[in-house]
């Protein structure tokens, strides 16, 4: 009988004895089945410990059998036994809470049904009584508290499906590379698994895969317990069984194997960013109507207003008094910004995260004064003092408060905004001239030379443009370390940190894996041309898809500003011609006090400030991103000041 090659056992040193990574890969499997799955209570705090005594029994439970199920394709960290005694010590805080407030309210709306109650009990006790009547909403309130805590459970395994679904295929091209290399089965699992941002929660999956096969002495036993409890039912699951039955099979039948599934999750990753395009159109449709809609409603609201008094009735706050209308118009204003924000992270987060560049702002102040016209992240530091200072100007020279926070916003955003876009260019074009240097070294790899020497002629002999310096610098370090795989391997992982784009992230990280593999070096280069080519693609296509929404956000932010010029230059002002002749005619039935212009025009004004920061918030995230969103918004901001200020408006 064929031994199968999943069951292979640890390996060891020349010494015989279990090397420092299978140790820590023991230890870390000790540790997850201690925390997950026992409830001895070592490493918790006292309150964990109580709360454990008190409610660990309800874990056992037929109730909780379907959030034990859902709890094991999570990534929380502490058992299921503990994870349950702090629901329950958490509903308990809730029922007493709710006893409380919903004593306090049964009190002051239920007088008759309290006296009933209070007729009922022995006691005769008002309080009692209310108490009494306060029970089943209270009982309610921790029924669902314990029912939240399942939805909890769900939405946490459904957020780590996704990421695994949307992470699995790099990973299986990744795995595709290194079988043509000499690691086993574990070392190439391993591999993607000490590859944590790039390949996220499937990392996550294959590193307890080997740390279950550490504790059962067989990877395929590890792969079927991953496969039975991970969330991602219909896509990791149904890929880890294949795999270990193809492994059984020798190398060539895996490599293929996995050759067939990279490309069959490669088609299914773009029907679901097509399913994201169709969300995308169907967002902006809505982002259209509902700041639209406000506009039209502060427009109706003020035509009404001449029409209907109870309109301009006031209303008590703790601010003051203000008038129905007003209360309604700058109501609608916070409603735009609430829109904004909202449909700004909803296109942020349909993007697919490696299309997007995430700043991060360096820990020393000197770093960060060196990077700030580079990098955006540093430059937003630098301005907040610089739109403060604005501001102080602006009220020296007796701008009214509201044109202060409008044009101190814009002065502050829209230079980070620019270096936001220098920035992206830069990488743009750094991203270009990646698939040329992969081609070109990939030549010379096919013609038979090292690779450190590949690199060399390329960074001598082509022109790259903006990442000449990084192929000149990769060249040197090569050359450095041509015999020495892991410190090659340093210098293609320094090369990625030079260029830092998300590209080069994505596809360097194939020839680090697979050179240290021993894999094929012509074959490794041919996957990550490919890769290279699709990823470039993905990126061209997705930054012509998304300047519709751009279009989009800048056409109904005009669209905004030429009604409200419209409504105010015609209509509010024949209203205001109306109740002027209205004083001479009595039998005209306006009140000539019932348009105020300047207040209305104020009203205006402020509600259209609001939606041209939503549209630019809107365009500019689709586009690029949230600093981009910041140069739109603060030029949109600008442009609506100067159209008021020159019909007299602002």
């Amino acid at each position: 009988m064929t031994a199968d090659p999943t069951d292979d056992p640890p390996a060891r040193s020349d010494g015989g004895q279990p090397t420092d990574a299978v140790n820590a890969a023991h230890a870390a499997a000790a540790a997850e089945s201690d925390g997950r799955d026992a409830g001895s209570g070592v490493g918790l705090s006292l309150l964990d410990r109580a709360l454990y005594a008190l409610f660990s029994r309800h874990a056992d439970s037929g109730r909780h059998a379907g959030d034990r199920a859902t709890y094991r394709g999570t990534d929380v960290s502490t058992s299921f036994g503990v994870f349950v005694a702090r629901l329950y010590g958490l509903s308990w805080i809730v029922f007493l809470l709710g006893v409380a407030f919903a004593t306090v309210v049964v009190a002051a709306l239920l007088p008759e049904q309290i006296a009933a109650t209070q007729a009922a009990l022995p006691t005769g006790s008002r309080g009692v009584a209310a108490i009494v009547l306060a029970l089943p909403a209270a009982a309610l309130l921790k029924r669902g508290s314990i029912r939240a805590g399942g939805r909890y459970l769900k939405l946490r395994a459904a957020a780590r499906a996704s990421n695994i679904e949307r992470t699995l295929p790099g990973a299986v091209r990744y795995l595709r590379v290194l079988s043509t290399g000499s690691d086993d089965l574990r070392g190439m699992f391993r591999k993607v698994a000490n590859n944590r941002e790039a390949y996220g929660h499937t990392s996550v999956a294959f590193r307890t895969a080997l740390n279950k096969a550490t504790l059962t002495g067989s990877l395929g036993e590890g792969l079927r317990i991953v496969a039975r409890d991970t969330p991602s039912r219909d896509t990791l699951a149904p890929f880890l069984l294949k795999f270990r039955e193809h492994a059984s099979q020798g190398q060539e039948e895996l490599t293929s194997y996995l050759r067939m599934e990279a490309r069959m999750l490669s088609h299914r990753q773009s029907r679901a960013r097509q399913r994201r395009q169709d969300f995308l159109e169907l967002l902006a449709e809505l982002f259209i109507v509902m700041l639209v809609l406000p506009a039209l409603l502060v427009i109706v609201i003020s035509v009404l207003s001449v029409l209907s008094t109870g309109l301009s009735g006031t209303l008590s706050t703790p601010f003051g008094s203000i008038t129905l209308r007003a209360l309604v118009i700058y109501s609608s204003a916070v409603l735009v910004l609430i829109v904004g924000l909202a449909a700004s992270m909803a296109v942020e987060s349909l993007r697919p995260p490696g299309q997007t560049r995430v700043y991060e702002r360096p820990a020393t102040m000197a770093e960060t004064l060196a990077r700030a016209t580079t990098n955006p992240a540093c430059a937003i530091v630098f301005a907040l003092p610089i739109a403060a200072g604005i501001a102080i100007v602006l009220v020296a020279a007796g701008f009214d408060p509201l044109n202060v926070l409008l044009l101190s916003y814009a002065a502050g955003v829209i230079p980070v905004g620019v270096i936001s876009i220098r920035r992206s260019r830069i990488d743009d074009a750094k991203d270009r001239e990646i698939k040329d240097f992969v081609h070109a070294v990939s030549g010379h790899v096919a013609l038979g030379r090292p690779f450190s020497e590949a690199v060399g002629i390329v960074a001598r002999e082509v022109d790259l443009g903006p990442l000449d310096p990084d192929v000149a610098d990769l060249a040197f370090n090569s050359r450095l370390t041509t015999h020495d795989g892991d410190l090659r391997s340093e210098a293609l992982d320094r090369f990625v940190e030079r260029v830092g784009t998300p590209l080069a992230e994505q596809t360097i990280g194939l020839v680090t894996g697979a050179l240290d593999s021993g894999g094929d070096v012509e074959d490794v280069f041919d996957a990550l041309q490919t890769e290279v080519g699709r990823l470039h693609h993905e990126k061209q296509a997705l930054r012509s898809s998304m300047q519709v929404y751009v279009a989009v956000g800048w056409t109904t932010a005009l669209l905004i500003v030429g009604i409200t010029i419209a409504v105010n230059s015609y209509v509010i002002d024949g209203f205001t011609q109306l109740s002027a002749v209205s004083e001479v005619d009595g039998s005209i039935g306006f009140d000539a006090g019932a348009v105020d212009l300047d207040a209305m025009r104020f009203r205006f004004y402020v509600v259209t400030q609001c939606t041209l920061v939503a549209c630019g918030w809107f365009a500019g995230v689709a586009n690029r991103g949230r600093y981009e969103g910041l140069l739109h918004s603060g030029l949109l901001v600008l442009l609506g000041y100067l159209i008021f200020r020159g019909v007299g408006m602002a």
